[in-house]
């Protein structure tokens, strides 16, 4: 290894959250795992043997500390495995731009999915977490929102009426307080975050001023 890669190696070993922050995040999204979890077992649900799979869903996420979250996951692994991702991260970007193009809906597997099963399973994010089973959340307007659940869940469940939802509005309101505090002041000063998974692994770590 050449002085250079052994420079850039130890840089990418340097993690971007602090240890409060990383605490913060990684409690988070377990209350998330626990409240999907139970409402998955209420409903009987399960993702096992499911003919579909959500991971080629074309999702967008929205927050820096996920992003930085993401890629300290991301810097945690052995250098080849790394460039892997990040090869199959472009080729993703590269498709869901082409399909863009032609006004047609994104649908390719994320990067991170190998025989279905995610790479970075413990840094995934936050809309890879509650898809699937019926929730619901209140917006800062006041205004009341509810989401049935993946197709198979809406299979299930049919019409039923008053069924178990996970409620997300503490979940986001929680990440909304990381995010401020992960920031700062440079909260206002820079960019909104709209982007795949797949963009914020080809376009590196967020770089904050």
């Amino acid at each position: 290894m050449s002085p250079f890669q052994l420079f850039v190696s130890k840089e990418m070993s340097k993690k971007i959250l602090s240890a409060e922050l990383t605490e913060r995040i990684a409690g988070l999204y377990q209350q998330m795992e626990e409240a999907y979890d139970r409402v998955a077992a209420e409903l009987d649900f399960s993702c096992q043997g499911c003919p579909d799979n959500c991971c080629d869903s074309y999702f967008q996420h929205h927050t820096y500390i996920e992003w930085a979250y993401l890629w300290d996951g991301v810097m945690a692994l052995p250098e080849d495995r790394r460039q892997e991702l990040l090869a199959r991260a472009k080729t993703y970007v590269e498709e869901c731009q082409a399909s863009l193009v032609k006004g047609v809906r994104p649908q390719a597997m994320c990067p991170l999915i190998d025989n279905s099963l995610c790479s970075l399973y413990a840094h995934r994010l936050m809309i890879c977490r509650m898809h699937g089973v019926p929730s619901a959340m209140t917006r800062p307007d006041g205004q009341a929102m509810r989401f049935p659940g993946c197709f198979r869940c809406q299979e299930l469940t049919g019409d039923q009426q008053d069924l178990p939802v996970v409620e997300r509005t503490d979940f986001y309101r929680e990440l909304v307080a990381l995010e401020v505090a992960f920031l700062g002041p440079r909260r206002n000063l820079l960019p909104k975050v709209k982007m795949t998974l797949a963009e914020m692994l080809v376009q590196g770590p967020p770089k904050l001023p």
